[in-house]
């Protein structure tokens, strides 16, 4: 395949998927990893992509990937690391549960506790929760979002924030390699800042294709999370803060956890 025809399919592929990696291009095109590593380069010196630990990912930072297009990349991945998560949390507990195909998964894993009450802005996770007798789920008012059953606005933040509840779960769309926690959209950034402010144990799911990715708004910085569960090592610099802050951190493979004693 003529250079600029591959170039032009991975920029497709990176606007569809919101991120690829460097193997399934490999894969895909049939030529060696320094052929796609010099594509990527070339691609990010345009602006047309943004180059990622492992692939790229979309240059903008305005805009996030489509909902349905997010609920199906890198499932597995955030299923697995849903499962890891919720191993910390007790039956009887009360939690919130953020906007976000990640948290979504979180919900999924609980469906074998008991006993649960949860407050959450996401009708998704509410909907996945609903069927269970045991649990109690309180919706948050406000607006509700069309593209992905997320709800925001005044009413909600003023509604998260009547609550002091052991854990927090949030899903976040980028961090960035200073350890800043990034996200598209302002007024759900100020929800996740509630949530995270009324928390006991403030939780981050996040799979490996959220460090380094950019977006629009900070809401904190990864220093802020009681513990962060992940597919990947991260790179150096996000271990030494957390190690430094006494972080929890799990990195989380093919099903199998792979703890990190030195992280907390």
């Amino acid at each position: 395949m003529k250079q600029n025809k591959r170039h032009q399919q991975i920029i497709d592929l990176v606007k569809s998927q919101g991120y690829v990696s460097t193997e399934d291009l490999v894969e895909r095109f049939n030529v060696s990893p320094q052929t796609i590593r010099r594509d990527l380069n070339e691609l990010a010196a345009e602006n047309q992509i943004r180059r990622h630990h492992g692939g790229a990912t979309v240059p903008s930072s305005s805009e996030n990937t489509a909902y349905a297009t997010r609920k199906v990349l890198q499932q597995q991945e955030k299923d697995t690391i849903a499962q890891a998560l919720v191993q910390h949390i007790p039956d009887g507990a009360t939690l919130f549960i953020d906007i976000g195909t990640t948290p979504e998964a979180v919900a999924r894993a609980l469906l074998d506790h008991h006993n649960l009450r949860v407050v959450t802005n996401n009708l998704n996770a509410a909907a996945i929760l609903m069927p269970k007798q045991d649990f109690t789920v309180i919706i948050a008012g406000g607006e509700v979002r069309n593209r992905d059953g997320g709800i925001v606005g005044e009413a909600t933040l003023d509604f998260v924030s009547q609550f002091r509840l052991d854990f927090g779960i949030l899903g976040i769309s980028g961090i960035d390699d200073d350890g800043s926690l990034l996200d598209f959209d302002y007024h759900e950034v100020r929800v996740k800042k509630a949530i995270l402010d009324n928390s006991r144990c403030v939780m981050l799911a996040a799979d490996h294709t959220k460090f380094g990715r950019n977006a629009m708004v900070n809401l904190g910085n990864i220093t802020q999370l009681d513990m962060v569960f992940t597919d990947v090592t991260p790179p150096a610099q996000i271990q030494e803060m957390l190690v430094a802050q006494g972080s929890h951190l799990e990195v989380i493979s093919h099903a199998v956890s792979e703890d990190m004693p030195s992280v907390g």
